[in-house]
């Protein structure tokens, strides 16, 4: 490495604001004489406790200093975590990043996008990342996307594979995103692809609740659904989806067979309706870790620069849980069959609502938008 270096990372998959606070690094310890990059989280208003897409990114901060989950021992000395509150503190707290001369800038979430655009136009010398933002094309920015719909497919087949096993009749499967928008397609899209790909008839309803922060949103909704018969529900919505968990976990511990799946992180914990059971029967796993850790990685190895880099199911960039009993050796075989036929291309998952539109069977009503 060149020089030390100190981070800044900004998450949020959900759209909501920052406010920025004190960094908490010692005053007697700055950037430039540590030997170790100094890294800072800065979160949504759900934080990195919201199980899902936050957590992912922390996750990834602990893993390359060696620290877990529960012994965070260099935080505060190496990284820190900053919760925010109001959206138009985006701009504000990169500016603030960028006078302090931090060697990289990373922003997590589409909802930066706008705020980076700007930021990095303005301070060419700085190095900024963004995930899940592609086609900004500034030479000081590297961008970092996903391929959700991959792993999507492969939860929507496994909530497809159960309901097969379980003899469910007609099965109706429901969908919770956050804010519309390309990313959260994806995941919206691949779901779809992956229950047709086992069920060709198979009847959906989808909801957007405008919110990563929602939890109560989800749950009414999921209520509603798994009332009409609905048998599972993928919620791609940050905080928004632990709504969803939340009333399945009731419904599954009152004897109800309804499953939830979860996002992001796996979140089979937060299904636990008792020492055993969940009512997430999986979980897409995106990988957000892998972005920091690639980046991190990057800079320490003095070969960070400004490019779009992927991660999909060839690289283990996305994927799914298998923490639930539930998902049988019979299940996970045909999981197994159309990972290899995607990472193939015998298998080409649409990742656009357009694109999916053109697919025998598709649902042509979906509130999944492209922009």
């Amino acid at each position: 490495m060149k020089k030390p270096v100190s981070f800044l990372i900004l998450c949020g998959i959900m759209a909501v604001s920052v406010f920025f606070v004190a960094c908490n690094r010692p005053a007697s310890t700055p950037a430039q004489a540590s030997t170790h990059p100094m890294v800072m989280l800065l979160t949504d208003a759900t934080g990195v406790d919201d199980r899902s897409f936050n957590a992912a990114a922390w996750r990834g901060i602990l893993e390359f200093y060696g620290d877990t989950w529960a012994n965070q021992t260099n935080r505060g000395r190496y990284y820190q975590v900053v919760t925010a509150q109001t959206m138009d503190m985006y701009i504000p707290n990169l500016r603030q990043a960028t006078d302090e001369a931090h060697d990289l800038i990373v922003a997590t979430g589409f909802t930066w996008t706008s705020a980076v655009r700007e930021v990095a136009a303005q301070n060419p010398q700085q190095n900024y990342m963004i995930v899940d933002v592609t086609g900004l094309g500034l030479p000081n920015v590297m961008e970092a996307t996903f391929a959700e719909h991959e792993g999507s497919f492969l939860v929507g087949a496994a909530a497809a594979l159960k309901a097969q096993a379980d003899g469910i009749d007609n099965p109706r499967f429901g969908f919770i995103g956050g804010v519309p928008g390309a990313v959260i397609t994806r995941f919206h899209v691949g779901f779809v692809q992956g229950v047709l790909a086992v069920i060709p008839d198979a009847q959906f309803v989808d909801y957007y609740a405008n919110d990563w922060g929602r939890p109560d949103l989800a749950r009414a909704q999921a209520m509603n659904w798994y009332d009409a018969g609905v048998y599972a529900i993928f919620s791609a919505a940050g905080g928004t989806g632990n709504g969803t968990i939340a009333q399945a976990r009731e419904y599954r511990s009152a004897g109800r067979n309804i499953w939830a799946i979860g996002v992001d992180s796996d979140q089979h914990e937060e299904g636990l309706y008792n020492a055993t059971d969940s009512a997430v029967l999986t979980s897409m796993l995106k990988r957000v870790e892998a972005s920091l850790l690639y980046a991190l990685r990057a800079l320490e190895a003095d070969n960070f620069e400004g490019r779009h880099i992927t991660f999909g199911l060839a690289d283990d960039g996305v994927g799914f849980a298998d923490t639930n009993p539930a998902m049988t050796p019979d299940i996970m075989n045909r999981l197994d069959q159309y990972r290899q036929q995607i990472v193939s291309g015998q298998i080409r998952v649409a990742a656009t609502n357009a694109a999916a539109r053109q697919l025998p069977g598709f649902p042509q009503n979906l509130q999944a938008r492209d922009d």
